[in-house]
């Protein structure tokens, strides 16, 4: 059986960004957790809701992990899936890369797997990718 990969492409606008240390020490690395709610828009259409972890080195960069799910619709299929992310700050620029979380989509979207991402600076609507396919 041959799988079909489509291409998702849009923008992504964070609503609101809630981020606070959970581990100081000084002199040590800061840890942060930030809780974010984003609006898509383009071949994604709907709301996200992510929490991340942060570690931010001294030399002004940061590195995060977490997880995002998506409620709405991707290419015409309504329903919800999780996207794990992973990526740095460094130079005001985030780089994050996602992967859909296997088992996590729902409604039309079950069977959902992908990979993609975005870099994101100081502008307020971010481009993103995802490459994906349904199993």
């Amino acid at each position: 059986m041959t799988t079909t990969t489509l291409h998702a492409a849009g923008t992504f606008k964070a609503m609101s960004w809630d981020e606070k240390p959970y581990a100081e020490l000084e002199g040590a690395p800061k840890l942060t957790h930030a809780h974010v709610a984003n609006s898509y828009h383009g071949d994604i259409e709907g709301e996200g809701t992510s929490d991340s972890v942060m570690f931010y080195g001294s030399e002004g960069t940061a590195t995060y992990f977490g997880y995002e799910r998506v409620v709405g619709r991707l290419g015409g299929r309504s329903g919800s899936f999780v996207l794990q992310g992973a990526g740095t700050w460094k130079d005001g620029v985030a780089t994050t890369t996602w992967s859909v979380v296997p088992g996590s989509a729902t409604g039309e979207l079950t069977g959902l797997r992908g990979q993609g991402g975005f870099a994101a600076g100081s502008e307020t609507e971010v481009s993103y990718s995802l490459d994906y396919h349904f199993e």
